[in-house]
């Protein structure tokens, strides 16, 4: 029999693929699909926001930790918007990771209504800095990073139309 932990060992999520050229579709399927240790076939529709892209959409369910892999897995390409979401579990924090051109990753905690959580220490870092640093540190500006609100800007535009006009498909990999 198996320890029990206090920890989760099973979350689920969302990978959204806001947008990608129709060549490299077949690409971020094997990286869901070796990410996920499950079959990733994916439904692909036109993302309106960008002429020429397409998105899809894919709930998943696996264990702890598997947003951080498909992030991984998906960041290679660089022409590529994306976010990844993992549910908050016993004893686990929820996250959010977001892929923009230019931008690059960006990742953050989310609470059960998926807010972004930033923590009291990187909090107390970016207070310290202003102190020591003053007028050259922008804590505004070290904040939204944190927030993520750049990402969220960029990607706003390509969020729109989940709703009713892509599939959603499930994916899930076998946990414990």
């Amino acid at each position: 029999m198996r320890a029990s932990s206090q920890f989760s060992d099973a979350t689920a999520g969302v990978v959204y693929i806001h947008s990608s050229p129709a060549a490299l579709c077949p690409h971020v399927e094997w990286a869901l699909t070796a990410a996920l240790g499950a079959s990733a076939k994916l439904t692909w529709t036109g993302q309106p926001a960008a002429a020429g892209q397409l998105r899809a959409t894919s709930d998943w369910v696996g264990p702890v930790g598997t947003a951080a892999r498909i992030a991984r897995s998906l960041r290679d390409w660089p022409v590529l918007r994306f976010e990844v979401t993992e549910d908050p579990s016993d004893g686990v924090d929820g996250e959010r990771y977001s892929f923009v051109p230019g931008l690059g990753l960006w990742h953050g905690s989310t609470s059960a209504n998926g807010d972004v959580q930033v923590g009291e220490m990187r909090l107390r870092s970016m207070l310290d800095a202003a102190r020591e640093i003053g007028r050259y540190y922008d804590l505004s500006a070290e904040i939204e990073r944190a927030l993520g609100t750049a990402w969220d800007e960029e990607l706003e535009a390509f969020r729109g139309g989940y709703e009713t006009g892509a599939e959603v498909t499930w994916l899930r990999r076998d946990v414990g």
